[in-house]
């Protein structure tokens, strides 16, 4: 079973999406982490608009880079420019992906605009997990 790290600036949005979908995804065949340079709590949004895709992250937790540092990953995707360059070495044989998605806890204007610049990038981080799967997983 693969062992995938989900690493972002905060672990609170992008990298919890990105864990909701490979864990939907994979159907059990990997074993996914995510986790921050930093710890800000899981998004709300994030969690409301997975909900409204079927995927349940409301008892994720937002997680320190450093709480994982003896597990020997097999895949590294970095989901933000930032958690790439400050990305720590890990000893391991793990195959590193970065694919910067924007910042939807960024967004501004309306509650409804907000919202959807969330479902927009939930939607981008979606499709590149279904892929990323099909590439490196389920083979």
């Amino acid at each position: 079973m693969k062992k995938i790290l989900v690493l972002c600036t905060g672990n609170s949005c992008r990298s919890q999406i990105a864990h909701g979908y490979l864990n939907h995804f994979a159907h059990g065949t990997a074993e996914v982490y995510s986790a921050g340079v930093e710890t800000h709590g899981v998004n709300p949004k994030a969690i409301a608009i997975m909900a409204e895709d079927g995927i349940d992250i409301s008892q994720h937790t937002s997680n320190h880079i450093d709480e994982y540092a003896q597990i020997d990953f097999d895949l590294v995707i970095t989901v933000c420019d930032s958690a790439k360059e400050r990305c720590p070495f890990f000893p391991s044989r793990a195959q590193k992906f970065h694919h910067n998605f924007p910042d939807p806890a960024k967004a501004t204007g309306t509650e409804e605009e907000i919202m959807q610049e969330f479902r927009s990038v939930r939607d981008q981080i979606k499709d590149y997990c279904r892929n990323f799967v099909t590439a490196h997983v389920s083979h």
